[in-house]
């Protein structure tokens, strides 16, 4: 089984489909399938909610599994597919909230300075950028310098197209898709209207296929050649929040670079879930929240990468050799920790995306941030990305083996899947379209079922096995609960 498991990767990693033997239908074949998985213990440091703590209506001091409570019925975990809008809970957060805690007790003012011994946490203003450095992998950035905690996700894009969004006369639009995440239209408008422009001349959409969402690489690109000379900014998803669709972000960047126009991506849904190399793709910059596959808590500190070629009077856009760096909204802890605490009136930046800081972080935002990072330092993307491929695999699989002979009278399915096919063009999720007016009954009978995803109206229900701490059995299980919702 270990070297089908491999041969899986393999597959997948060509961009192929993998085809499963018809025995992959049963419980035990999953369960075959976890045990053949190097990453399974990687479960063991999260509390997934059970079946019955998502119905609790009340603090009882109890916390979902096998040690709070002793009914196998109350300790049967659920199917937590909704990692892609808040991520389980790491065990280890608990205790690194405690020692921020403690640290404050303890210290008071001065944890900003210096961490007590036996401590994972270090002193409170060097907590972003031990955040930075253990993200490393998680972005593929060249140091840490390129990389900063701050803030949250809108802030955050805010911020960074206050820097990069620099409109003139003749490029002043900016290329975005049909459907970003609510936010991020908003910020993107609002952006434009600042400079006293107007969307309906300085936003240019990406239009899906009407049939299946889908946005074809080739129709990106050729937009970007035909309005390159007027653009001043691409600003995409690395994977689109609706769809599921994974771009091709070094080709789309290295081709609007080529037009002049300075390229930014969101990654929210990106980050903790499919490899990045945002360095050598010669990424301009990028914002990503952390409490989606990252598992930092719900609306927990966000993070932004800034390439070195931006960090200083080298930068490409000659206007700003004469301030010695790019413009920015500015503020104190974006100062030079050197000189953060003279509380001088000359603004003097910190190296790199530091920066671009504006206020002093929250320490148990970046505490629980330190604690789910921690997880992520035990693997590497690339294996979590292995596991990612064959467990979404598995669950289109099995989903496919559903739609054979699930048609209604008039021949229409009870779903489909929107995501790509292609192995390469998605992370860990698979977004299904349902019949119109189903939603709510389907929703329904997952949450029954102690199913755990997410709705998005009208009609799709967005499936994410998360590699950290899913199963192929929760895939299977899943699968069960699902085939009896579409058939209420």
């Amino acid at each position: 089984m270990a070297i089908e498991y491999q041969s899986f990767v393999k597959t997948l990693r060509s961009g192929l489909k993998a085809e499963f033997p018809p025995e992959a239908k049963s419980i035990e074949y999953a369960k075959q399938l976890d045990a053949s998985d190097e990453l399974g213990s990687l479960r063991n440091n999260f509390i997934i909610p059970t079946k019955v703590s998502l119905k609790k209506k009340a603090l009882n001091g109890f916390l979902p599994g096998p040690m709070a409570i002793t009914s196998s019925e109350e300790t049967s975990p659920s199917v937590y597919f909704v990692g892609n809008s808040l991520g389980a809970q790491p065990k280890c957060i608990r205790n690194y909230l405690d020692t921020q805690l403690e640290t404050w007790a303890s210290l008071g003012v001065n944890g900003h300075f210096s961490s007590l011994e036996k401590s994972p946490l270090t002193s409170w203003q060097d907590l972003a950028a031990d955040c930075a450095q253990k993200s490393l992998d998680l972005v593929g950035a060249a140091s840490p310098t390129e990389i900063i905690y701050m803030n949250t996700l809108t802030v955050n894009l805010h911020l960074m197209m206050a820097s990069f969004y620099r409109p003139t006369e003749k490029r002043h639009k900016i290329i975005a898709e049909w459907k970003p995440f609510p936010s991020d239209s908003y910020a993107i408008a609002s952006q434009i209207q600042w400079h006293g422009l107007s969307p309906s001349t300085s936003l240019i959409e990406i239009q899906p296929d009407p049939e299946t969402n889908y946005i074809p690489t080739s129709r990106i690109l050729s937009l970007i050649s035909e309005h390159g000379d007027s653009t001043a900014l691409l600003l995409l998803p690395g994977i689109q929040y609706y769809t599921g669709q994974l771009f091709d972000i070094p080709l789309i960047t290295r081709a609007a670079h080529e037009k002049g126009i300075t390229v930014g991506w969101d990654l929210a849904h990106a980050v903790g879930n499919v490899e990045l190399s945002l360095h050598a793709w010669d990424v301009d910059f990028a914002v990503w929240c952390t409490y989606k596959y990252l598992n930092a808590g719900p609306g927990a500190i966000a993070g932004v990468f800034v390439h070195e070629k931006h960090h200083g009077p080298a930068d490409p856009d000659p206007s700003y050799a004469e301030l010695g760096y790019r413009h920015r909204l500015a503020g104190w802890y974006g100062a030079d920790k050197a000189v953060r605490f003279n509380m001088e009136k000359e603004f003097r930046p910190a190296e790199g995306a530091h920066g671009f800081q504006v206020s002093n972080p929250s320490a148990i935002d970046l505490a629980s941030l330190s604690g789910a990072l921690s997880v992520f330092n035990k693997t590497r993307m690339c294996q979590l990305r292995d596991k990612a491929l064959v467990l979404t695999a598995y669950l289109e699989w099995l989903l496919e083996g559903l739609l054979a002979g699930n048609s209604d009278k008039n021949g229409q399915p009870a779903f489909k899947i929107i995501t790509p096919g292609n192995p390469l063009e998605r992370g860990s999720q698979l977004s299904l379209l349902l019949k119109p007016g189903s939603l709510d009954k389907v929703s329904k009978a997952l949450q029954e079922g102690g199913v755990v995803c997410d709705a998005r109206k009208p009609d799709v229900i967005r499936v994410a096995p998360v590699p950290m701490y899913c199963r192929f059995e929760d895939v299977w299980q899943f699968i069960e609960v699902f085939r009896k919702a579409i058939h209420l």
